[in-house]
């Protein structure tokens, strides 16, 4: 109240000003010409006047402070703003609510044509997907029939297989990417084994593994967590496509709390992946998930595009899960998908 007081008298202080200068002079010039009993007359009338100055600036102040609290409940609003500004008083006020609501209904169009194509171009990019998915599907059965004539060119043949996967796994993962806002509508929460959906991406990826001679083993643990299989299964496919783009020698290891040493706390479960590639800069770390951030492998790759391990944090926060990426350059990278609470994992060993 205090505030609105300082600032009605700073609004106000040019008439007010004006009329303590008028009061004075009707003051000074009755005193000038000294009429009998004049001056106390006037000292007199002066007194009703500023008690009538008073009285007026109160009852003004009244409704300036009702009008300030009326726009402050107006800004509170936000998108009923243009509904909750008091009436205007005055030719300027109108003109300004006018213009005001004016500005709201061209950003309402705005928003409302930049929602529908955002639409559109989701659903364009999802219809997109699945109709490249069928000439992708043609090709698989292509293939595997070639492959059962096996040819001279069986070399060629084999690696063109491997790019054709990698396409459909790009298209899934824009896929994917296109969902990622509406994720919530489409999961299906349940007790799954986590064991079970790492083998069959690990199945999916068995053709990479074969192309670049890797290898890949997977302890015998338990883990299970409400979860969805298929975002989780998502996860777990890119977690398995950055470990093998940046791993060209040894293999990757996948396993549970168990194997690694790593204290339990409470109910909390855990799968780590571990792999023998090139490892992650210690400046990069704090910003893989960043999304578009592709870091110094990425840049050196010319392939990353900075969505993977983004998509991955993003769906793995809206399961309830935690994901977490240590790494060092040089000496590979292990991730850690937490069903729960989670404390450190020890000293990092070979896979």
């Amino acid at each position: 109240m205090r505030k609105r007081f300082f600032c009605y008298v700073k609004e106000r202080s040019i008439w007010l000003g004006f009329l303590t200068v008028v009061t004075l002079v009707y003051l000074a010039v009755a005193g000038l010409y000294g009429y009998d009993g004049g001056v106390r007359n006037m000292l007199y009338a002066a007194h009703i006047s500023f008690f009538f100055l008073a009285a007026g600036c109160a009852v003004d102040f009244a409704f300036y402070a009702r009008r300030c609290m009326k726009l402050e409940e107006a800004l509170a609003a936000g998108a009923e703003t243009d509904y909750c500004l008091p009436a205007p008083k005055g030719a300027v006020e109108r003109l300004y609510y006018e213009m005001l609501c004016q500005a709201k209904q061209v950003n309402c169009r705005l928003v409302s044509e930049l929602d529908s194509k955002t639409t559109d171009m989701a659903d364009y990019y999802a219809m997109w997907i699945h109709q490249v998915k069928t000439p992708i599907a043609a090709l698989h059965l292509l293939f595997e029939r070639m492959e059962e004539c096996r040819t001279a060119e069986g070399a060629q043949l084999r690696q063109a297989s491997e790019e054709l996967f990698k396409i459909e796994q790009y298209a899934e993962m824009a896929l994917h990417y296109a969902r990622l806002d509406g994720m919530s509508a489409d999961m299906l929460l349940k007790e799954y084994d986590i064991a079970a959906i790492a083998k069959k991406a690990v199945k999916k990826y068995s053709v990479l593994f074969i192309g670049k001679g890797l290898s890949f083993s997977m302890g015998a643990f338990t883990c299970k967590a409400v979860t969805d299989e298929k975002w989780l299964g998502l996860v777990m496919e890119q977690l398995l496509a950055n470990a093998l783009k940046y791993t060209n020698a040894g293999g990757i290891r996948l396993y549970g709390a168990d194997e690694s040493g790593m204290e339990r706390t409470g109910e909390a479960d855990y799968v780590v992946m571990e792999d023998t590639g090139i490892g992650i800069r210690e400046e990069d770390l704090p910003r893989i998930f960043e999304r578009g951030f592709t870091g110094y492998n990425g840049r050196m790759d010319k392939k990353s595009t900075g969505i993977g391990l983004y998509l991955c944090k993003r769906v793995m926060e809206q399961l309830g899960h935690t994901l977490r990426v240590e790494s060092a350059q040089g000496q590979g990278c292990r991730v850690v998908m937490g069903f729960g609470q989670f404390s450190l994992l020890p000293e990092r060993g070979e896979p």
